[in-house]
């Protein structure tokens, strides 16, 4: 049991680790940081969202994503549409700089997931995927 311990936080502080580092390097030649992946990554996926909305998606505190978007937005890569007052009620919107940069970040995220899966068959993702999502859900309910 403590072998299966060791294995199961061992590997994932390591793949943690990793994919920070990766985030880090590949968002630095965008001018941009881990921080920010998320936020581009759902804002091109879904289009505009709101503030409460990302924090939602990318499960963030509003703080951190307020952060990131007050960044994004005085870097050009994000604008507010004006339909609310309420700065969280906001629909969020890419610039077409934010969609030039999404694009570059959906390109990297699928050749670092091709790397990532080599050598596993989809049955095998599907099952581990399944797996990381039963063991998410007991761990939140301890």
């Amino acid at each position: 049991m403590r072998n299966r311990f060791r294995e199961f936080t061992l590997l994932n502080a390591q793949i943690s680790r990793q994919l920070r580092r990766i985030k880090s390097e590949e968002m630095a030649d965008l001018g941009l940081k881990i921080g920010h992946v998320s936020c581009l990554y759902y804002l091109y996926s879904f289009g505009k969202l709101t503030l409460a909305e990302l924090c939602e998606l990318c499960e963030e505190d509003k703080a951190n994503i307020s952060r990131s978007i007050d960044y994004m937005e005085k870097n050009g890569y994000l604008t507010y549409l004006a339909e609310s007052d309420r700065r969280y009620k906001r629909p969020l919107l890419l610039t077409d700089k934010g969609n030039v940069a999404a694009e570059r970040l959906m390109e990297k995220i699928d050749r670092a997931l091709a790397v990532a899966g080599q050598g596993i068959k989809e049955e095998e993702r599907e099952i581990m995927y399944d797996c990381l999502a039963k063991i998410s859900a007991n761990l939140q309910s301890i």
